[in-house]
This record gives structure tokens, sequence and C-alpha cells, in this order.
């Protein structure tokens, strides 16, 4: 269920004034989950499982592992799905799309995934290939939500879909994108991470719309902590995400110290978090970009201490 603390209670009744309060110290940390990207090179590979191996100990929710546009990448995302099954004692969640394939083939991939011990999908309509618009595969599921209920079909999944506090860049308005969005929980999805945004107000208003339109799953925050400014503002245009001057200025002048980046990096996200926190949120998704120093910092931040990997029981012992 959304949750409201009593500072957002008093931010959805027009009160925008007073400092935030203090997170009270027996307060349990907040659950925190994680979305890695699959390698394509052997360095790439490499730098992937270092950050795996660095952020396993905070214990995740779960770690989430994309989907290139077109479905370019589901080779690479199953064999990375795998592995994390095998080798370690994280719960991974696969992206599946629904771009360029029919529905029998999405099917498969799916029915692959929970005989591979695969009990989380994020289902997602996907991006077409560059250079293309998107158009329904003939025979296929035509969007997110044709999608989940393809695999309430198929298995007990735990469904996580996509959520866009500043709208879609394809969807004809703001009301019709949150249409969108509850029919995809209305057909059984588990709960929506959003996008990642910059300013905490666009991620309140978008709770406070999304109620008021009886959604009461879960709406995790996307966040994404920026290690280099110019490519995030890049990527940002190209998502439809704000990025509002004041991060620029926050960067300026970081360009050739890459410590002080990370400094900058690290309040920011850090009090982007912490106002989320102070206002009752309590679960977040990173954006790591398979770079797990920043993310683990600010989990810091938000008093998450890594803990020993849960080591399997004996043989014969319950």
């Amino acid at each position: 269920m959304v949750k409201l603390g009593p500072t957002l209670e008093r931010w959805l009744a027009g009160d925008r004034v007073g400092p935030l309060p203090a997170r009270d110290a027996d307060q349990p940390p907040p659950l925190l989950s994680f979305e890695f990207f699959p390698p394509k090179t052997e360095a790439l590979e490499q730098q992937l499982w270092a950050c795996v191996r660095r952020l396993a100990p905070l214990r995740p929710r779960f770690v989430s592992v994309t989907y290139g546009a077109g479905g370019s990448t589901h080779a690479r995302t199953h064999a990375t799905v795998a592995r994390l099954v095998t080798e370690t004692d994280l719960v991974p969640a696969a992206h599946l799309t629904c771009v360029g394939a029919t529905r029998e083939e999405v099917d498969e991939v799916a029915r692959g995934y929970w005989d591979a011990g695969v009990r989380h999908i994020v289902a997602l309509r996907g991006d077409a290939p560059p250079g293309t618009t998107y158009a329904p595969h003939p025979g296929g599921y035509a969007y997110a939500a044709d999608l989940v209920e393809g695999l309430r079909r198929i298995a007990d999944f735990e469904i996580s879909v996509a959520a866009y506090p500043e709208v879609h860049p394809s969807a004809r308005s703001a009301d019709d994108d949150l249409d969108s969005l509850k029919r995809k929980l209305d057909a059984g999805a588990t709960r929506a991470i959003t996008q990642y945004f910059f300013d905490t107000a666009t991620y309140l208003r978008f709770l406070e719309r999304c109620l008021k339109a009886g959604i009461t799953a879960p709406i995790v925050p996307g966040i994404m902590p920026v290690s280099n400014y110019a490519q995030a503002a890049k990527f940002s245009a190209m998502c439809g995400t704000s990025v509002p001057d004041w991060l620029g200025a926050m960067f300026e002048g970081t360009e050739d110290d890459p410590d002080m980046r990370r400094t900058v990096a690290t309040v920011v996200a850090s009090e982007q978090v912490r106002t989320l926190q102070a206002n009752g949120v309590d679960e977040f998704h990173f954006y790591t970009l398979n770079r797990p120093e920043l993310t683990y910092a600010i989990a810091h931040v938000l008093g998450v201490r890594p803990r020993p990997a849960v080591a399997p029981a004996p043989v014969g012992v319950a």
C-alpha cells in the first residue's frame, strides 16, 4: 500500500514550509533494490560482477537486469539472471518486453525464467530499436498491461512495472499515462518502479495523482546517482526526465575533478532520498549503471548496513 508520512500529508495539504523531521533512530532502514545491465564485453562483465559483489552484502529486496531496445540483449540478460540464481543468494528480477516477439515467444522466455528459478519479472512495453517508432508486433503483446495479464496466466510471478512521474515520452497526455499505469496494476502487477527524477516534488505530486486515481500499490521511487553530469543530462533529454538548473550548478567546475564529482553526486542523491525518507517513503530502487560506490554510500546514509550472506542449510536440516 502507498504510505503517507506526516510531512507528506502536510505537503499534500498545501504546507510546503518548514524543516524536514528527523527519522526516528529506532525506525528500520528502508528496503532497497538495484538495477544492473548485462555486459557486452569481458571488461564490462568484470565490472558488473565487481558491482554485484560490492552491493550484495546490503541484502537488497531484489536486483533487476535490463533488456535492450527491441529485445537486443535477451541472451545476455538471461545469462546474467541465470548466474545470479546459481552463484549468489540475491533475488533476481528479469526485465521482459513486448517488442519484436510474438506472444508465444515471450511466453517461452517467461517459462524459461520460471524453470530457472526466477520468480520476479519487470514487465515493460519496451523501446523500439534506434531510429524506429514503437509498433506492436503482429501476434505479440501490444502493451505492458497485456504482458502482465499473460505472465499471470503462465505462473505466479511477482511482477513490477514502470511508472513515469514526468510522463512517458510517447504518452498522449499525463492522464493517459496514469491510466496506463492503473491498467498494468489492475492486470496483476505487484508494484510500480518510477523512472528516475531529480526534483523530489515531482515524485510527491505524482504520488498525489496516483492516490487520487485510486492506485494503492507501492510506487517505488527510482533513484539514479549522477556519476557523470554531461552523460546524465544527455540521457535525461532522451527519456523525458527534467534536469533542474540547480543540478547543473552543483556540478559546474567538476569536469576534471572526479573526486569532487563523486562528493557532489553523493550529497545530491543523499539529500533526495533523505527527503523522501522523511516523507514516509520506505523503499528505493537504484539505477546503479553497474557502478556500486555511489549507491553503497547513499545506502549508508539511509541506514542500510552490510550483512553477511545467508549460508545454505546443511542437507537434511530444516
